[in-house]
């Protein structure tokens, strides 16, 4: 019995302590449960294609009003998207089109300005072309020709060239494929011939010589009269004169009577001093002569002035010198272009030189020079003539008198004359006077005089 109470006693209190080591464990933590229905969630869509084609779900699915509006709504969607994406493919073509347009003209953008570039670089370099000598004129398409080479060729002459320019013996263009005749190369002429070509005519005229009727006279008729008049020598049934030559002592007036001629007509007027058709290398001298004639035979009518002509026109003789040989040959070709066998027409030739004697006899011959026309120092008429022409201007004291001066025996030349009354002003200049007086003019002779007898003439007071 006592056993038994134990065992009944003991059993309960064992339990006891069993409870009180569970509520002395923490429970563990469990997750709520996910909940039956969405109610404040959204549900995640799967990515992909099949589920953005896919139609959503139209609820409720018997067949009643709200499931009729909602499969209109679920219509104009479908008509919104189809007519956004019409939209973009035709926007993205255009799109194509415009950029295709824009690269096309983009491309022929950079052809046309290929094609320009290759144009101008072909205009800039040329198409190559030989050189060549006309033969023979077959007619007035076709030639026959000669290269560098050596063989002649039957070519054809194009169009474009001037057919005035051919003639056997001139140099040409020859084009290198099909050998024809593209142009015609021209003798240019030198610079210098150009800056000899007065293109402003002299101040001085007829009126500013002093003396010197006889002289202006030939030079009218020989000069100025078969340029302005040329139909009076052909009634007369006379060719004109080719050529007039200047001669006489320094300072007489030859250069000035060249200007006032140049003054007095509208003809073409070069100017050349004998020295500067003495050139440097061999051949420039007789080039440069036949380059003169050229430019006045351009330009007719023209007057060709060759002053100091004795600088290449002396007479020939044996020389073992370089330099007299070549000046020789520049005077055989002067010989050949006044008188060769081409005509020069209207083309008249004005030499000038203070030394006639020195100059080859076949230079001044007729046919080539048929007037020489000699300039002396004036006499007392001349020089009154002079005086008065040269102070008209000045003024003059009342005791000058120029008859003192007129009245000497002396050589004085036109140049000489001149000198004198511009030294006189001077010396009136000098000594802060606005007239010139007698003892001037006297002071500026004996200063001249002096001068011209020490030094030789003046140098650069010439006319």
């Amino acid at each position: 019995m006592g056993n038994q109470q134990s065992n009944i006693g003991g059993g309960p209190g064992g339990d006891g302590r069993d409870d009180k080591d569970k509520k002395k464990e923490k429970p563990k933590y469990e997750p709520p449960p996910p909940p039956t229905t969405r109610i404040g969630r959204k549900k995640r869509r799967a990515a992909g294609p099949s589920t953005a084609s896919k139609l959503p779900d139209i609820f409720p699915t018997s067949r009643c009003k709200l499931r009729y509006l909602r499969m209109q709504r679920v219509h104009d969607h479908l008509l919104l998207e189809e007519e956004y994406v019409e939209n973009m493919e035709r926007l993205r073509k255009a799109k194509a089109q415009a950029t295709q347009d824009s690269v096309s003209r983009g491309d022929l953008d950079i052809m046309d300005r290929n094609a320009d570039e290759r144009s101008r670089v072909d205009d800039m370099r040329g198409s190559p072309m030989g050189v060549g000598n006309l033969e023979e004129l077959i007619d007035d398409d076709h030639a026959i020709v000669s290269s560098a080479t050596g063989p002649e060729y039957y070519v054809s002459i194009m169009s474009f060239v001037d057919k005035d320019l051919l003639e056997p013996g001139a140099s040409i263009l020859l084009h290198h494929k099909s050998v024809s005749v593209v142009g015609v190369l021209t003798e240019e002429s030198d610079p210098l011939v150009s800056v000899m070509k007065l293109d402003k005519a002299p101040t001085e005229s007829y009126a500013d010589i002093g003396g010197l009727e006889s002289q202006i006279q030939e030079v009218r008729e020989s000069v100025e009269l078969p340029l302005l008049h040329p139909e009076l020598y052909e009634e007369m049934g006379i060719k004109p004169p080719k050529g007039v030559i200047l001669y006489g002592a320094p300072g007489t007036g030859k250069t000035l009577l060249a200007k006032a001629v140049a003054n007095q007509t509208s003809a073409t007027f070069l100017r050349i001093v004998g020295s500067e058709l003495i050139q440097k290398y061999l051949g420039d001298g007789p080039r440069l002569v036949r380059q003169i004639f050229q430019v006045a035979a351009e330009h007719a009518p023209s007057i060709v002035f060759i002053d100091e002509i004795d600088a290449i026109g002396t007479k020939r003789y044996e020389s073992t010198s370089g330099g007299e040989r070549e000046i020789q040959r520049t005077m055989l070709e002067l010989l050949n272009q006044l008188d060769g066998f081409d005509d020069r027409g209207d083309v008249k030739v004005i030499m000038a030189t203070n030394k006639i004697e020195t100059l080859d006899p076949a230079l001044i011959r007729p046919g080539r020079i048929d007037r020489k026309i000699l300039f002396e120092n004036p006499d007392q008429n001349t020089k009154k003539k002079i005086f008065t022409l040269h102070t008209s201007k000045m003024s003059l004291g009342d005791d000058v008198d120029l008859d003192e001066f007129i009245n000497q025996k002396d050589d004085l030349s036109g140049a000489d004359i001149r000198a004198i009354c511009t030294e006189a002003g001077l010396m009136a200049l000098r000594e802060r006077r606005m007239r010139v007086q007698m003892d001037d003019f006297r002071a500026a002779r004996e200063r001249i005089m002096k001068t011209k007898q020490d030094q030789g003439p003046v140098e650069g007071l010439y006319l």
